[in-house]
């Protein structure tokens, strides 16, 4: 994968007046700057374009993969899943799940500026107020809480109309979103509207817990909503797109290297160590694309925003963790943090789906059509190719009596999301799909590693459904996306479920489906899971340092104490914005 790499990347540039844009490590001449951000992803690119907003800053930027720049399947919202097993995909997968007899799952991650967010569905989902809040009290920091973390949901969004130009007064709530930031988030581009239409009207039929609600990113999501994704403006917006402008990029202060992957974070003969504060990790060592090794110094901070997988990957290759553990794979331990790659938590996803008398097009099925809708889209930024997988979407909870101990953060959160789309895929025949992802899930997995070669790939465990409570989640997923389709107002509409799911009723027929068909909703977090100041449990602090030393945070989904229940990349953009204040706080006080 990454010899191919080189052969389809773009030349590099460093243009008269534009920030430097390093397509190896040769390319490079500095090798000090005030911050090192490894990682390039959702949360290296927030900081990398927040950070640099100080003058004053030199700041370093380094991505594994190549720019985002010029990839068409990067670029339209309907091409996501054709950026899945290409060189912009890492191309992981699991151990042997257990759960599914020993099936491998793929496990997708962006391997590309912008990270996971240049690749992923695009969903803009914040979570609910006891997710944050929940963060806030085990963390014993405030600033995590729903209210405190709020006003950086409107800082990272610019909210704008569909590219259709509907009026769609009433489909949302103004009062919570922003209108000036950074990320273009839109309801749907276009409306499919028989399916749409037919939609509202099941969620009237039925109330309860399909009622409609009118902004599921008020904190409190549960029920029937339209589905709001990072495609403003008709394209991907991802933290490249976002947050790394071609404004942005003419800052002389901000630099970026890609095809260069971060291998350890290294104490070098400047750093220091103290009783009172521990060593200073100060280097990133790096390797780009067969060109050998390199390391670059942070005069100020390194900061690790590799991802879930990634930043405990780097870690354990650095002698962070079990020291065990550590040294049964020939890597001499260093900082004593058993909690690294511990406590990894995914979103399980399943698939129903029903045959249909659906009338709205099959886009990707049809070669005229398709071709059609990628020259409108081109000339105008309209059309089909504008959504997402999803235009609306249900979220739901086990039943009050249910005989398990609730793993949700509280009664705004959902166990479980449904999402509907309409002739998706390569299938020719009409049809509906019900995507089902367990969004409060109980098991608890690990990322660990094999050897002491930082190049090798981690050994990646979400131990999938070891939890009881979360087999019982998608049971209850499967019947209730089954009693929303069966309102009249899918009458003529739906024809009958589809196999394999079909004709599974009781528990253990619908066990037997999820072990057999599950897959990821890609939302993995928690690996450098954050802890109370002073906690022997954890990996960083609530101000995202790494416990135990200096010089070193982690800015990226995998400090999240829990998942939140929802869609992860909008909680990550405003973990990232947090932690930017966070950080200029620090050095403006030290200046």
């Amino acid at each position: 994968m990454h010899t191919l790499q080189g052969l389809l990347i773009l030349t590099t540039f460093i243009a008269p007046g534009l920030c430097a844009v390093y397509q190896q490590l040769s390319d490079l001449r500095q090798d000090e700057f005030d911050f090192v951000i490894a990682g390039g992803g959702t949360a290296g690119a927030v900081l990398a374009s927040r950070l640099s907003e100080v003058r004053g800053f030199q700041v370093l930027l380094i991505e594994a993969g190549p720019s985002n720049e010029g990839v068409l399947d990067a670029e339209v919202p309907l091409f996501a899943s054709r950026l899945h097993n290409t060189i912009y995909d890492w191309n992981f997968t699991t151990t042997p799940q257990e759960f599914a007899n020993g099936r491998i799952v793929p496990y997708a991650r962006g391997h590309i500026l912008g990270g996971s967010s240049s690749i992923n569905a695009m969903a803009y989902t914040r979570g609910s107020i006891d997710d944050y809040d929940r963060w806030a009290r085990v963390t014993g920091d405030s600033g995590w809480s729903w209210n405190k973390i709020f006003p950086y949901f409107k800082k990272h969004e610019l909210f704008m109309q569909p590219t259709d130009g509907r009026n769609i007064t009433g489909d949302f709530d103004p009062a919570v979103h922003g209108f000036d930031g950074m990320t273009r988030i839109s309801l749907p581009n276009q409306l499919q509207r028989d399916f749409d239409a037919r939609f509202i009207k099941a969620a009237d039929e039925l109330g309860g817990k399909f009622s409609y609600n009118l902004d599921m990113n008020s904190g409190k999501p549960l029920g029937s909503a339209w589905f709001p994704s990072t495609a403003g403006g008709g394209e991907r917006r991802s933290s490249a797109t976002s947050y790394l402008t071609r404004q942005i990029m003419k800052r002389k202060n901000l630099h970026v290297l890609l095809n260069t992957r971060a291998t350890r974070i290294r104490q070098t003969s400047k750093s220091h160590s103290s009783k009172s504060h521990g060593p200073e990790f100060d280097t990133v060592e790096t390797f780009g694309n067969g060109r050998g090794s390199r390391t670059f110094r942070a005069t100020k901070e390194v900061i690790l925003s590799a991802g879930t997988v990634g930043s405990p990957h780097i870690l354990l290759h650095s002698g962070f963790g079990n020291a065990k553990e550590l040294q049964s794979v020939g890597v001499k331990p260093l900082v004593n943090l058993p909690s690294v790659g511990k406590n990894l938590t995914d979103h399980p996803l399943l698939v129903v789906d029903f045959a249909a008398d659906a009338t709205e097009p099959n886009v990707l099925a049809d070669p005229t059509i398709l071709a059609e809708a990628l020259e409108q889209w081109k000339t105008s930024r309209t059309g089909p190719l504008t959504n997402t997988v999803d235009n609306n979407v249900i979220w739901g909870r086990l039943p009050a009596d249910s005989p398990f101990e609730d793993p949700s953060a509280g009664p705004n959160s959902p166990h479980w999301e449904l999402l509907p789309a309409v002739n998706l895929g390569n299938a020719p025949e009409p049809h509906l799909s019900a995507f089902i992802s367990l969004v409060s899930p109980a098991s608890r997995g690990t990322i660990s590693i094999n050897s002491s070669d930082p190049l090798d790939s981690p050994v990646i465990d979400p131990a999938f459904f070891t939890a009881p409570v979360d087999v019982a989640s998608a049971r209850d997923g499967v019947r209730n996306i089954r009693t929303f389709y069966a309102a009249k107002a899918f009458e003529g509409y739906i024809k009958s479920e589809s196999p394999p799911s079909a004709g599974a009723e009781s528990d253990e027929e619908l066990d037997a489906f999820i072990s057999a068909t599950f897959a990821t909703t890609w939302h993995p977090t928690s690996t450098v899971k954050m802890s109370p100041k002073g906690a022997d449990y954890g990996v960083v602090d609530p101000d995202l340092k790494v416990k135990g030393i200096q010089g070193l945070r982690v800015v990226d989904a995998s400090v999240m104490p829990f998942v939140v229940s929802a869609h992860t990349q909008t909680a990550v953009y405003v973990i990232a914005e947090r932690a930017a204040d966070m950080i200029k706080r620090d050095w403006h006080e030290r200046a």
